[in-house]
């Protein structure tokens, strides 16, 4: 398994610390002159040999620069698991990795190995460290990305997850710990030679597989995700009293976007998301018509940048919990949240994009996430190395995903129901689908059998010109056929169209175009009527609510007495004044 982002190696070739990373960008040193700079957002403080600075499973853990001595990150320890040093790290350099931007709990240790001055900064203040001192900023971030690549890639302070590859739980939990950059490790209970040992030993019958070994020691039964997230320490259910200025449902692309704008002008920012940051654009195995990246980027690898450009700027992320309703009451409006405290904020904006279209085909719901897939990334295409398999679609994630997955399948059957790829498919991407020995493109075409016994192992797609059938031993199918907006935890709330999509701007008697019938409350992406559905189109989308935000909550300061609400963020106090300001000297 490998992260989706690509990160340096380690530079360390000493036999004793073996992997273990000690200076570039893994752990760069701060110059005098930055820890200077530092010091007036610190206290320094002097810690004693052993001494522990977190431990694993701690949140809002502080950030700390040493300043004279060393300390060392380790992982394991305990629970059956050696104890592994990570790195150690002496003057000028720093702890912490992407867990600085999150309130998610730590996967590392931290203890000193000799006595040691240092540099203790809280959360608030390393906050304030990433909005104003840009060049310590960028340091920061570049060393957080690469630490948790380097977590993921080496997996072994993460899940071991133990189940039989093509079973749909251990799919489904593989790819929700893939999605959300969490490292783990999978042992298949057919393939792998140390399966039947730790079914030993921890008492394991073939029946209650898939399981998850989580570094602690515990051992959970075939999970659900949102237990999984929880035990994990991924989901925060502290009671959240905070009032929100914007809270975004939905972490795809619009709703990144509308994160990273929101929280970098100061809006205090929630994003809830029920699976994973990137919706159906982080499924995508390629995007090459994205402006900025002429080499093309993966869903994945776009979506975690954006994930960690939005923390940067302060956003918080709830992942793996659903809303279940809204309302609104007293110019407020109310999240509902499955299994969770509600979350209030002063606007909302929906981007929870679609859902997948399904085949009508008999026995499909029995092969569903079991030889059915909605996603072609590099965990879906290690499942089906080397066999011949099916994509059924005519849009560009099927075009993408075709391509894609040609690069390691014996063999991919392109079916698709209308008679040329050129009306739906960008013509780069036809072009070089026509040019690929290894696709065959059937056109007029549909699936309209499956079969198998505990998995898929035949389709038997028609050709609607001919009327003939084949039937082709595959065991994995691609579906990429559109999807339906994901608006049902709406309905009776917001004004939708006959097919579900959010009605927004003058069409539901809004003055703001992307507001609806209900006021503060914002539609954007996929999820909208009359959108494109395009990823740079969703961002576009994301990016330009904010300016109506803004100017609700600037009316809405304006239209009430004061002291009837809540202070609004500097952002729009300043947008205020400045307003007052030229209108006065006009």
């Amino acid at each position: 398994m490998t992260s989706p982002l690509t990160f340096p190696e380690a530079n360390s070739n000493s036999p004793q610390t073996a992997g273990i990373q000690t200076a570039g960008i893994f752990h760069p040193i701060f110059t005098p002159a930055l820890l200077e700079r530092l010091r007036c957002y610190g206290n320094e403080e002097v810690v004693s040999e052993s001494s522990y600075l977190f431990v694993r499973g701690e949140r809002d853990v502080d950030w700390f620069v040493i300043l004279d001595g060393a300390v060392e990150i380790f992982e394991g320890a305990g629970n059956n698991r050696k104890e592994h040093i990570v790195a150690r790290l002496t003057d000028g350099q720093f702890t912490g990795e992407l867990d600085l931007l999150d309130n998610r709990e730590t996967l590392v240790s931290c203890r000193a190995v000799q006595p040691t001055r240092l540099m203790r900064i809280c959360r608030a203040s390393l906050a304030q460290i990433m909005r104003s001192e840009t060049e310590i900023a960028n340091l920061i971030m570049q060393a957080s990305i690469s630490r948790r690549g380097n977590l993921v890639q080496q997996a072994t302070s993460g899940v071991i997850l133990l189940g039989h590859g093509y079973s749909i739980d251990t799919i489904r939990i593989q790819r929700f710990l893939s999605r959300n950059g969490y490292p783990y490790r999978i042992i298949d209970a057919e393939l792998d030679q140390d399966a039947d040992a730790l079914i030993r030993t921890f008492e394991i019958t073939q029946a209650g597989l898939p399981v998850a070994l989580l570094p602690d020691g515990r051992v959970l039964r075939n999970p659900s995700i949102t237990m999984l997230a929880d035990e994990l320490g991924l989901t925060d259910l502290r009671e959240n009293t905070i009032v929100y200025d914007v809270a975004i449902v939905g972490a795809g692309p619009a709703g990144l976007a509308a994160a990273v704008c929101a929280a970098s002008e100061g809006l205090k920012t929630i994003v809830i998301e029920g699976a994973a940051p990137g919706g159906q654009a982080g499924t995508s195995s390629r995007i090459e018509n994205y402006l900025g990246f002429p080499t093309g980027v993966s869903g994945q690898e776009l979506s975690e940048r954006a994930l960690i450009q939005a923390q940067k700027f302060g956003a918080h992320f709830s992942i793996s919990r659903n809303v279940v309703s809204m309302s609104k009451q007293d110019g407020m409006c109310r999240l509902e949240i499955e299994d969770a405290p509600a979350v209030s904020a002063r606007t909302v904006v929906i981007a929870t994009g679609a859902r997948y279209r399904k085949l009508n085909v008999a026995n499909y719901h029995r092969f569903e996430y079991q030889g059915i897939h909605y996603a072609a990334t590099a965990m879906e295409a290690s499942l089906c190395r080397g066999e011949e398999i099916v994509v059924v679609g005519a849009g560009n994630s099927a075009g993408q995903a075709a391509l894609f997955l040609a690069q390691t399948a014996k063999h991919v059957h392109l079916i698709v129901r209308g008679r040329s790829l050129q009306a739906t498919m960008s013509d780069y991407l036809v072009q070089r689908i026509l040019a690929t020995s290894q696709i065959t493109v059937r056109l007029q075409a549909e699936i309209v059998g499956m079969d198998g016994a505990d998995r898929l192992s035949t389709v038997t797609v028609r050709d609607n010109a001919s009327r003939t059938s084949k039937t082709i031993n595959v065991s994995h199918v691609f579906v990429m056929i559109g999807a339906s907006p994901n608006t049902t935890w709406l309905r009776n709330t917001l004004s939708m169209d006959d097919k579900g999509f959010i009605i927004t701007g003058s069409s539901a008697s809004s003055s703001a175009f992307f507001g609806t019938n209900l006021e503060g409350v914002y539609a954007v992406g996929d999820v909208r009527c009359g959108s494109v559905k395009r990823v740079a189109s969703a961002v576009g989308e994301g990016s330009v609510v904010v300016s109506d935000i803004h100017k609700y909550l600037t009316a809405s300061k304006l239209s009430r007495q004061e002291g009837e609400q809540p202070d609004l963020p500097l952002a729009v106090t300043l947008r205020t004044a400045m307003s007052a300001y030229s209108a006065a000297t006009l």
